[in-house]
């Protein structure tokens, strides 16, 4: 697989997607990163689209700069740069864990790879049977503007928008999984595995740290992407009494004013726990961190980015 910017050196996770909810994968080797551009036979590689090159993150080698014990940890975690690929702090990042509504970030990759901001979404009746967490006015058979409906699917985090905007990508729901999975191999996630395009259901829904991360970069390198996962708020024109649509993120960090929070998206399932992929921008660098069924990831996020922004002071 060409990888833009970087060469990876050392991929050894054999095996790592093989695995179902709550499989932990033991290797610890992932990737080396190599300074300068992929050779090919004809010269440098052109620059990929940021949004399809994963972030090369320096798994192996030297032992991370930063050493934070929580009393409750997270079952896997992860503290890095997003621009040099620098693991910071990790907690067994390949562990192939459940990741809830994780799951929309790839969701949202698809449907801005694919669609335009003024394209429409129909709202259908499979949308209207979603479970979990919703929109919850979408108003059946209303034709949505589509970037209203990824508001609605990145915000909070609304199922009934995920299945509204599969359907809208690929006609049916499992054509879109199919396409989410495709895509995944594209990225070399080799951790992955989607099952729903909204992460409701745990089983054969399952990532891990290393590969969210990489998931993270492609989302902030989108940026109709970026523009969404770092509001606290959306107000938006939308077909019902008053004409308006309130929405508000679920991320922890934009809802305590976190300095400097830039995304991205948080998820909850009894199998999953408590979730967080998040990143900050401060000084001119960028950190992200991924918490999986964490007891408190706005607090351990908390901790995890002010302890990786003093190191970087």
């Amino acid at each position: 697989m060409r990888r833009a910017g970087v060469l990876i050196a050392v991929l050894a996770l054999a095996g790592c997607g093989g695995g179902g909810a709550g499989t932990q994968a033991t290797h610890e080797a992932r990737t080396q990163v190599v300074a300068g551009p992929l050779q090919v036979a004809n010269g440098p590689a052109q620059a990929a689209d940021p949004g399809n090159r994963p972030l090369a993150l320096a798994i192996t080698g030297a032992s991370d700069r930063l050493h934070v014990a929580f009393k409750r940890p997270p079952r896997s975690g992860l503290l890095f740069d997003l621009d040099t690929g620098e693991v910071l702090w990790r907690r067994q990042p390949d562990r192939v864990l459940p990741i809830a509504s994780l799951t929309k970030m790839m969701t949202a990759l698809l449907v801005v790879e694919r669609a335009p901001p003024d394209a429409k979404v129909r709202v259908t009746k499979e949308a209207l049977a979603y479970k979990g967490s919703a929109v919850g006015v979408l108003p059946k058979g209303k034709r949505i503007k589509l970037e209203t409906m990824l508001n609605g699917l990145l915000l909070p985090s609304g199922n009934d928008a995920a299945i509204a905007l599969a359907q809208r990508m690929s006609g049916t729901v499992a054509a879109f999984v199919q396409r989410m999975n495709e895509q995944a191999v594209d990225l070399g996630l080799t951790c992955t595995r989607f099952s729903s395009p909204d992460g409701f259901e745990d089983a054969g829904n399952h990532s891990c740290a290393i590969d969210l991360a990489e998931m993270a970069r492609a989302v902030l390198d989108r940026p109709r992407l970026a523009r969404i996962v770092a509001r606290r708020r959306a107000v938006l024109p939308f077909p019902i009494k008053g004409g308006r649509i309130y929405l508000f993120n679920n991320n922890p960090l934009l809802r305590t004013g976190y300095p400097g929070t830039i995304g991205i998206k948080t998820g909850y399932t009894d199998a999953a726990g408590r979730c967080l992929v998040a990143a900050a921008r401060r000084n001119g660098r960028r950190l992200g961190v991924v918490l999986l069924h964490s007891p408190d990831p706005g607090k351990q996020a908390t901790q995890l980015l002010n302890r990786g922004f003093a190191a970087q002071a």
